[in-house]
């Protein structure tokens, strides 16, 4: 099977890999779904980059506390998407292979302990709008298809 690729490659430039993961994360019977916010006002999925030797999972624990506060039970696996982009933030143009899932079930256990991301919940449709990559987009379009949203 094909992974769904997003952004543009561009052949004179130099890319760095970013391994990804990321998760859906809902409430209110899945009508709502959690975005983080970047200090630059871009939305995506919670999750970000798979540190050393961590599995994904360990990837999505690590992250969830650092950016949510909460533990995640997980679901399901989506799948991968790839994408290409450059970050202002990091002057570095990246491949970034990213690996989606969504959870079953999460409880706060205690506050984010990173503090410059604002958390914001919003409609499934609203959250497909306003993420900013191609390949969060492409997860929640198909956890929303998988699980009939």
């Amino acid at each position: 099977m094909e992974i769904p690729t997003f952004g543009e490659k561009l052949t004179q430039r130099e890319y760095k890999k970013r391994l990804g993961a990321y998760i859906i994360v809902t409430r209110n019977e899945s009508r709502e779904l959690v975005l983080v916010q970047a200090p630059n006002g871009a939305y995506f999925l919670p999750g970000g980059e798979i540190e050393n030797e961590e599995t994904k999972e360990q990837a999505i624990d690590r992250e969830m506390i650092e950016e949510l506060g909460i533990e995640v039970v997980i679901d399901s696996y989506l799948g991968q998407a790839d994408e290409y982009f450059h970050s202002r933030h990091r002057a570095t143009d990246y491949h970034n292979p990213g690996y989606f899932f969504s959870a079953a079930s999460w409880t706060q256990v205690c506050e984010p302990l990173e503090k410059c991301n604002t958390i914001r919940w919003v409609s499934i449709d609203e959250g497909i709008e306003l993420l900013k990559r191609g390949s969060h987009k492409w997860a929640v379009r198909k956890w929303q298809k998988e699980l009939k949203v």
